[in-house]
């Protein structure tokens, strides 16, 4: 009888939840056309930067439609106060990468881009920033595992405040490029002038197909890695982009996220013109 009473129970609890659901459709309107700058400068780097248009939240992306949203035919102009150079397509006639005639970043110079496209003008600034290099790397095992573990560094903070930080890190071999872990940005408002130890997970590419991102050694990295490990400093506006980018990305599908804005500093348009000056160690991974 209990088993019969539970099964009706169940069956009524069902019609009433379905009674209660309701199709919504939601509209979403078009978005202004705006201009969207990718561009991150470093000492030593020619200076380069992407340029797109932004697209609405359900269009398609498929290599055809992705071509519509290049930039092509820009004027782009940067200035580092010590030359100013117009900025060519690498690519005539599609757009989207345009590279600088020569021009290098150096620490201590200021970036002004300019790009006039469309009959819209956007413009941003970036600073090369001092380096500031870690103490010292290593590789720490969890306490539950013989081979997986963190990376670890020691930072001193020097005695000024307003040090903007990044981390990223690239295992030889493994990863394509640098990846920077969620957290990854960090500033010296709470730790100015002082000296600590701090551990960061191994971050994760976009759209990963890699083996070690589908089990249990996701975000870790492993004994026998060879880590490169790049540590950055960057202006503020450069920080406040990706601490509200990352911020972004992991309310991404949290129901208890609030919605953040990610910041800019692209006049006029979306994106971030932004310097990193880094610094860099390798971890031998081992037990």
């Amino acid at each position: 009888m209990k088993h019969i009473l539970n099964i009706i129970a169940f069956i009524i609890c069902s019609m009433f939840i379905q009674s209660c659901e309701t199709d919504i459709t939601v509209d979403l309107p078009n978005p202004e056309q705006r201009i969207v700058v990718e561009g991150i400068l470093e000492p030593g780097k020619l200076v380069s930067v992407f340029l797109s248009y932004n697209a609405a939240f359900f269009a398609p992306l498929d290599t055809n439609e992705l071509l519509k949203y290049t930039v092509k035919n820009a004027i782009v102009i940067v200035n580092d106060g010590v030359k100013i150079d117009t900025m060519k397509e690498a690519l005539p006639g599609i757009g989207y990468i345009y590279v600088s005639n020569g021009m290098i970043g150096t620490i201590g110079r200021t970036y002004n881009l300019t790009v006039i496209a469309d009959g819209k003008t956007v413009t941003a600034r970036t600073t090369i920033p001092p380096p500031i290099a870690l103490d010292s790397v290593w590789f720490r095992l969890q306490e539950f595992t013989d081979t997986l573990g963190f990376a670890w560094g020691h930072l001193t903070d020097p005695d000024t405040l307003g040090n903007n930080y990044r981390w990223l890190a690239r295992r030889i071999g493994k990863d394509k490029d640098f990846v920077a872990p969620i957290g990854s940005v960090f500033e010296d408002k709470f730790i100015n002038g002082k000296s600590f130890d701090f551990g960061y997970n191994r971050g994760k590419s976009i759209n990963s197909e890699a083996e070690d991102d589908k089990n249990e050694e996701e975000g870790f990295f492993k004994v026998g890695d060879t880590i490169i490990v790049k540590f950055c400093t960057m202006d503020r506006e450069h920080f406040e982009f990706w601490r509200t980018a990352e911020t972004q990305i992991s309310n991404n599908g949290n129901f208890f996220g609030s919605p953040s804005t990610i910041k800019t500093n692209v006049k006029g348009g979306l994106g971030i013109w932004g310097a990193y000056s880094p610094t860099f160690d390798t971890i031998i991974a081992t037990k």
